[in-house]
């Protein structure tokens, strides 16, 4: 019997979790069951003393407090150096990088700069002005200061940044590491245009193995592997792989996941399980990550029962589901249209005491969406309306989906209207979806009046914008043709 969900169902309860039975699963596929844990009457106490963790524990605890206290004093009308100057016995180089990470959360890029500059100033000597800079006689130029400043810029995508950094750092007499070129590899494929960012990567790739300080170590490999799996570019992941047998290098677990991602991504089943039995071979225990992307390779690639095999094998392990693992399987489920799975999924999900995310809550609504069901789709987009939450542009686009993929065309725009009276606001996202959906159904009045409502709202399009556009309609006249 199908199980119906209104958006009242979407609200769970504190039911604790089952207890789950230890049974070795009958069907086919890669069995990922983990070792037991040691009795503990058999383990040997350690002979070596343990840490003392207290005294880093309230060190971390007076650094984060210091941070925050230097951020709560500083404005634009006080410079980030004169606040400074009021801490200035107590400010080690640990304050600055949190506070330099704590600054770029904050988009706040002068600051970053200013903490940037002082340090240079300070690595060369050239600080004898400034009182703040003269009493930081604790501070050397590194390599770890750099890799640090390096990965900081290359995560909020400040890549010129970064190669500015690399370039000071050798004028400034400091000889790159491998970390070092880790970090800069890791800064530029942060960069927009992945295409190019891939070549750079390869090009630091290649030259840090004719530099004795600088071979590539696992963190670079995984690095690689992990970005040309996302690119899906498969041939690169297995050229790697095979560089990487030829290496000293050893892999480790996060190897193998990128290596076995890459082949899951190009539904490439039978090379990903090759992998994952070399990596059993190898003494390597699967987590979490490794669970997640089998569930979601084998998924989809409609192998359902492997999927569910590999989850009941998840359930053994002293690993634990994730958000990610449920809405991997509601979305396969949805995309072959097995609703009333899906729907279980999601109710187990409930009875396991997660909380969906606004994820999960898309996942739904494109599952119903493959499946038909539009009123039960507009059914939880309400309900997350009327909880209060905070929508988000995503949720909105998966609603607009819906309606399209089911030719409601006429619906969506009905709704993108009445949405810019609300709480969500829509972006560049939710006027190329539109558009490549009346493009494809060949509707000029709904399109016009998208374009006019762009113009009005200042949407530039660029090229990619119309190239999707053009595929859209070439598949509609493709599909009237045939």
């Amino acid at each position: 019997m199908p199980l119906h969900l209104s958006p009242c169902s979407l609200q769970f309860s504190s039911t604790p979790i089952p207890t789950l039975k230890s049974t070795r699963p009958t069907s086919s596929g890669p069995h990922l069951c983990l070792p037991r844990k040691p009795n503990s009457s058999t383990v040997r106490a350690p002979t070596r003393p343990r840490r003392k963790t207290g005294s880093m524990a309230e060190k971390r605890t007076e650094t984060g407090e210091l941070v925050r206290v230097v951020l709560r004093n500083f404005d634009d009308k006080r410079p980030l150096v004169s606040t400074l100057s009021k801490y200035v016995k107590v400010v080690r180089v640990e304050h600055c990088f949190l506070l330099f990470e704590e600054l770029g959360k904050s988009d706040k890029w002068l600051q970053c700069l200013e903490i940037i500059i002082i340090i240079w100033f300070v690595s060369r000597g050239l600080a004898a002005n400034l009182k703040w800079m003269q009493k930081q006689r604790w501070y050397i130029a590194d390599n770890g200061v750099y890799s640090k400043l390096i990965s900081v810029m290359g995560k909020k995508g400040q890549t010129r940044m970064a190669m500015w950094l690399f370039s000071e750092m050798r004028n400034s007499g400091c000889r790159p590491d491998t970390s070092v070129y880790n970090a800069l590899i890791t800064a530029h494929l942060h960069s927009r245009d992945k295409s190019r960012a891939l070549d750079k990567a390869i090009g630091y790739f290649d030259k840090m193995k004719g530099m004795e300080k600088c071979r590539p170590n696992i963190v670079t490999y995984n690095i690689l592997l992990r970005a040309f799996a996302q690119a899906r570019n498969v041939d690169k992941v297995v050229t790697l792989f095979k560089d990487l047998d030829e290496s000293i290098v050893s892999p480790d677990i996060f190897t193998f996941n990128g290596v076995m991602d890459a082949y899951g991504k190009n539904g490439m089943i039978r090379e990903m399980e090759s992998v994952l039995s070399r990596m059993k071979s190898n003494q390597c225990k699967p987590d979490v990550i490794t669970f997640n992307l089998l569930i979601d390779a084998y998924g989809k690639k409609q192998e359902f029962e492997k999927m569910e095999q590999v989850f009941k094998s998840l359930l053994r392990s002293k690993e634990k589901p994730t958000l990610p693992t449920f809405n991997s399987m509601i979305t396969n489920y949805g995309k072959a249209r097995l609703r009333e799975k899906a729907e279980l999924v999601f109710k187990r999900m409930n009875e396991m005491g997660y909380t969906p995310s606004f994820i999960t809550y898309e996942c739904m609504i494109m599952m119903y969406g493959y499946c038909d069901c539009v009123s039960k789709a507009r059914g939880i987009f309400d309900g997350i309306m009327a909880s209060g939450q905070e929508t988000r542009v995503s949720t909105l686009n998966a609603m607009l989906d819906v309606y399209c993929m089911n030719g409601l065309q006429i619906e969506a725009d009905t709704m993108f209207e009445s949405s810019r009276n609300t709480r969500v606001s829509s972006d560049s996202s939710t006027y190329k979806l539109l558009y490549k959906a009346y493009t494809k159904a060949n509707m000029k009045e709904l399109l016009k009046k998208l374009l006019a409502q762009m113009d009005k709202d200042g949407v530039i399009p660029n090229k990619r914008f119309f190239l999707d556009a053009l595929g859209a309609f070439g598949s509609s006249t493709a599909t009237k043709v045939g």
